[in-house]
């Protein structure tokens, strides 16, 4: 028989608070690529690069 620890499911709960922060910073970087500042500023880095005028 399995005795219950005080910190059984922290594991779990770590996992979920991580994927949540996850899921919250994509969102953010999805709302700032598609600003169109920064989509000019990072097609300029891009094509500099490259060497692409």
């Amino acid at each position: 028989m399995k005795t219950i620890a005080k910190d059984d499911g922290a594991i779990t709960a770590e996992y979920a608070i991580a994927t949540l922060a996850g899921v919250a910073f994509a969102g953010l970087m999805l709302l700032v690529m598609r600003s169109e500042e920064v989509r000019s500023l990072l097609f300029g880095l891009v094509a500099r690069a490259l060497g692409v005028s």
